[in-house]
């Protein structure tokens, strides 16, 4: 008897405790941000930013991080002048000519060959025509670089595609090629 009235009240004191909780309530919440955060849409107005703008432009002369501005305008001057660069812009001990190679090889050799005799894929194809030999051009470090950050004629810039490490490290590995031919 004493076992029944021990399971009984167990059960009592259970469904009190049970039924006072209410589950569409939740307790109490730390940091309720967290749990209740407020929702944005991209692009939506924001009084973040002053003047309706999206978002704030960097400072006015302001660089970014590990770059070295190139001081040759994008003019026929500037290419010009680049022709008297003779040294590179980074240690001959950091240039890694198997990396060199390898840029090379994934932008430079569908036009020009991958040995720089003109000879690419695009030009067997008669895609396009007038890819000069770098046997037959006069260029140092300075001009390879120059024309691989603002282009030439109807070749494009590749300073979107190439940071200035790997454009230094193409340009070595160019005057390699044109030392081979």
């Amino acid at each position: 008897m004493k076992n029944i009235i021990k399971f009984i009240g167990i059960i009592c004191i259970s469904a009190m405790i049970f039924s006072c909780h209410n589950t569409n309530s939740p307790n109490y919440q730390y940091f309720p941000n967290m749990y209740e955060s407020v929702g944005y849409e991209t692009y939506q107005e924001s009084s973040a930013f002053a003047n309706g703008q999206e978002a704030q432009l960097p400072a006015k002369g302001s660089l970014k991080r590990g770059f070295v501005p190139y001081a040759l305008p994008n003019s026929n001057e500037g290419y010009e002048a680049s022709k008297l660069v003779t040294t590179s812009g980074i240690d001959s001990t950091a240039v890694d000519m198997e990396k060199s190679k390898e840029l090379y090889n994934i932008y430079c050799a569908i036009c020009h060959g991958e040995k720089g005799n003109g000879k690419g894929y695009l030009v067997e194809r008669e895609k396009i025509l007038g890819v000069p030999s770098y046997a037959d051009r006069t260029v140092t470090v300075g001009s390879i670089y120059h024309v691989l950050t603002y282009g030439l004629n109807s070749m494009g810039a590749y300073s979107n595609q190439l940071n200035q490490k790997e454009r230094w490290m193409v340009s070595q590995y160019v005057l390699k090629l044109k030392s081979e031919l």
